[in-house]
Order: C-alpha cells, then structure tokens, then sequence
C-alpha cells in the first residue's frame, strides 16, 4: 500500500503509531525529525510521486480547528473544518490538492487526542452550534481502515450534541460506520460527479454505484447522509448526464430522509491551476478557457447560471429546496 513509512522522533514511541506500524511490517520505516524535511523538499514531482506514494507519521501543530471558507457549509451556524491527513489516496484530476502540494505523499497526524481538545474548546466557546468540516485536505474516510481516526471522533462527537460534523468522502469503507450506533449530529457527505466526468476524470475511485450503495447501508441504519453534486463541468450534454445520475441516486436513496444537497462549480486558486497544467499539459478539461476572478481560477461563462439554474430545477424533482444550498 505505502512504497515506505516515514516517522517523525516526536510521535515514533506512541502507542497509536506502533500499532499501526505492526501492521505493515514489509514497508520500509524511516525516521525524520519534521514531516516538512519529505513532505516540502524541493524537486518532487506529485505526477510521478501518486504512483507509489510513501506514508508520514506526523503531529499536528498550531492552529487545529479553523474557520471555514465562507459559503462551504449547509447552514448559518459558525463553521470550522480541520485536516487530520495531508492529500488524498485517489487521483481525481480537477482536485486542487495536486496543485496545493509539491508531494503526492500522505501526511496522517498521529495526535488525535489534541485535535479532540480543539474541537472541544471551539465547542465551548461558541455561542451556538458549531459545525466542522473533515474532508478539505484530504479524503475523510478513504484510509480509515489504517488511520481509525473517525472511529476515534465519533467516540468524542457522542459528549458534544451542540456540535455538528461532517464527514466528505467517495470512499466506500463504512465498515467503522455501520459498526457504530448512528448519530444524529454526523453526517456522512458523498461526492459526486455524471458517470462520464467520473469516468474521465476520478481515477481509483470507487464507481457511482458502489458508493450509492454505501450511502444506502448508512441510511438503513440511520446515519444522516448528504449529497454534493461537485464540482460541476458543463458542456452541451451536461444536463442530460445530470438527469441519468439523479434518476440513478434517487432510485437508490430515500430523497426524502437526505440531510443535505449540494452543488458546486470548478473553482482553485490560479497557482495551484497553474501547477496542475504543467503536470498534465495534455489533460482536455485544464485546457479550456478559463476566468480569473479574486485570484481563483474557474471555467464560468456567461450561461454558467443558466446552466446551473436547469439542473436545480431537475433536482428538484427529487429532493425540496429546503434540502438544497449553493456552495461558493
């Protein structure tokens, strides 16, 4: 799975890092002082990298708990998001993340116990709900059956009811999930695209099916799931896909009972684009005309709106506008 694990000194003796390492005994184990001596060197290449990336043991400083960007969340409430990994284990060609880093290597942080206590204290300093966000940096549960590190938040959520979290994933590993009794205040949040973009674009993702039916087990048993219909890539045969994936989704789930459903366009700061299209010069989607506006990078024209307001309206026939936002 890892092509070697890195460890830093700091967490190398813990308990939770020697048991995951006693789990892979064949990969190469090496020792650093800071994550950033693998992770930032210079002359890395994160195309050649993905193929056999390694594994770093790390711990987390500083600000843990962050504010979210403005308009990412589902409601009105203070939200937050926070990283527990570094990247992601597929190899989705529009994702941001390959552009943001110069490694395609995994950074997990170790020290759970301290992201617990962030969370906490956002929790009690708040004057209302709070909600937190798992899932920008990386994918939330794709490594779970190595990291365990939601079966580890899950534990903490129980004592926390004012706070809500949302757990962004195209993982189908759910095997920690359906283990545990559902609750009301997690949310467990699937991406999607049409089948032809995930076709073109979602490498070593799990296909629309086996997700949906992952999401289905989890509303079985009661988990509050959520839909986000991102990023969004129009052409003239756009709304058509749309139309097959929504009949797809809403064949397989109770649209009814979904918490959330959301849309989002193909947004990323222009470095992080501009880096992406010198890995992959080729790729058709980065060659396409694209806006600059605010220092992001999108592919909006002057029918984006239009075109987003025809797929809402096909959405809508599944699910209420209450269920539905926007995100920026």
């Amino acid at each position: 799975m890892f092509s070697a694990i890195y460890i830093e000194e700091e967490v190398a003796g813990s308990d939770r890092v020697l048991q995951l390492l006693e789990r892979f005994p064949d990969v190469p184990q090496i020792s650093c002082e800071r994550y950033g001596q693998v992770f930032n060197r210079s002359g890395q290449n994160f195309r050649l990298q993905k193929k056999a990336p390694a594994l770093i043991l790390a711990k987390k400083y500083g600000n843990i708990v962050l504010p979210a960007p403005e308009g990412y969340g589902f409601n009105k409430d203070r939200s937050y998001y926070f990283s527990h990994m570094m990247n992601c284990i597929y190899d989705c060609r529009y994702c941001f993340l390959q552009g943001m880093y110069r490694s395609a290597n995994y950074v997990l942080f170790t020290n759970y116990e301290d992201f617990g206590a962030a969370i906490t204290a956002t929790v009690a300093e708040s004057e209302s709900r709070a909600v937190f966000y798992s899932g920008y940096d990386c994918d939330s549960l794709a490594l779970e059956p190595v990291s365990n590190f939601c079966e580890y938040i899950l534990s903490l959520l129980e004592d926390l009811p004012t706070a809500t979290l949302e757990i962004r994933s195209k993982s189908t590993q759910i095997r920690k999930l359906l283990e545990t009794e559902p609750l009301a205040n997690c949310v467990v949040a699937m991406s999607f695209t049409d089948q032809q973009s995930s076709d073109r674009w979602e490498h070593k993702v799990p296909s629309i099916a086996k997700r949906l039916e992952s999401l289905k087990k989890l509303q079985e048993v009661g988990w509050p799931v959520a839909l986000r219909f991102e990023p969004l890539i129009f052409d003239e045969f756009y709304l058509e896909r749309y139309k097959m994936l929504f009949e797809e989704v809403f064949t397989c789930l109770d649209g009814g009972m979904i918490h959330s459903v959301s849309t989002g366009m193909f947004r990323m700061p222009a470095d992080f684009h501009k880096r992406i299209v010198k890995l992959y010069p080729d790729e058709p989607l980065l060659a396409r005309d694209t806006v600059k506006s605010n220092g992001l990078i999108s592919l909006m024209d002057d029918a984006e709106e239009k075109c987003l307001r025809a797929l809402e309206e096909e959405l809508f026939e599944f699910v209420s506008s209450k269920q539905y936002y926007r995100c920026a």
